[in-house]
């Protein structure tokens, strides 16, 4: 039971910060699968005077993907009021040529700013319209939701390693005697914090293990599966070799890294 009671306090500090890493994770992954449904839904509007080809347009920038032609008559339907057939003819001939750009990736503001101008600077191109307040509005919600999860994962890291800190060294006081007795009769630094070591490598390992098969089961669950499809996204919620591998050279070496200092910092004080 004492032996138990060892572990748990390292155990779930390690769990908090895994877990949180997972989550940005996820949340990053959530973001990227969102912008790019996004990019398949925005497109900038053109106008021109002239007829224009498809790859000259993709050259204006690289982050076009596809240039369409506005049909005349879906423009003239908006405006039609009960005019004679001979009349909206000569309109079709009057009006500019419209076009719909599709772009590659949802971009950054910056990235439609420049896209806007370089437009503009074919003398063909009259006017833009790139939606700019929607999307810029949308993009900076999804940077604010993805720097607030980074600013929580972050907090909880630093609270964590403190509390991760304090453990070993509670650890390291309760065995001082020993490693003391150790010291006298020689035994060698690595040899002596051989115990500490082997508590944090283990309980790094529970840990990791843990948020294995935590987020095994959350990936696999139909109520998670369910709200990402609310939202129409498809994510990989939890890569059980990738992120399973991340996870656990995180612990590890938070735990090796505290385990050090601490047993550096004792030699220093003998």
């Amino acid at each position: 039971m004492k032996s138990i009671r060892n572990h748990l306090s390292l155990v779930l500090a390690l769990l908090s910060i895994i877990f949180s890493i997972q989550i940005f994770f996820i949340a990053e992954r959530s973001i990227d699968a969102y912008k790019i449904n996004l990019s398949t839904s925005y497109s900038v509007i053109v106008v021109s005077k002239i007829k224009l080809t498809n790859s000259s347009i993709l050259d204006i920038n690289k982050i076009i993907s596809s240039a369409e032609e506005l049909s005349a008559d879906a423009v003239i339907a908006r405006l039609n009021t009960n005019m004679k057939t001979k009349y909206i003819e000569l309109l079709k001939l009057s009006l500019p040529k419209f076009y719909k750009l599709r772009l590659a990736y949802y971009p950054s503001p910056k990235e439609i700013h420049r896209l806007r101008e370089d437009l503009l600077r074919n003398k063909s191109i009259t006017k833009v319209e790139d939606f700019s307040h929607t999307h810029d509005t949308t993009y900076k919600l999804l940077l604010l939701f993805k720097n607030v999860v980074f600013v929580f994962a972050l907090v909880v890291f630093v609270v964590t390693v403190l509390l991760i800190f304090k453990e070993l060294k509670i650890w390291q006081y309760k065995h001082n005697e020993r490693m003391s007795i150790m010291s006298l009769f020689g035994a060698a630094v690595w040899l002596r914090s051989a115990v500490l070591f082997r508590l944090a490598i283990v309980d790094a390992i529970i840990a990791s293990i843990l948020v294995f098969g935590i987020f095994t089961y959350i990936s696999s669950s139909a109520w998670i599966i369910e709200q990402f499809n609310n939202i129409g996204i498809n994510i990989v919620i939890f890569n059980p070799l990738e992120d399973f591998f991340i996870l656990l050279a995180v612990a590890m070496s938070i735990s090796i890294f505290l385990a050090s200092f601490i047993v550096l910092g004792h030699k220093e004080e003998v």
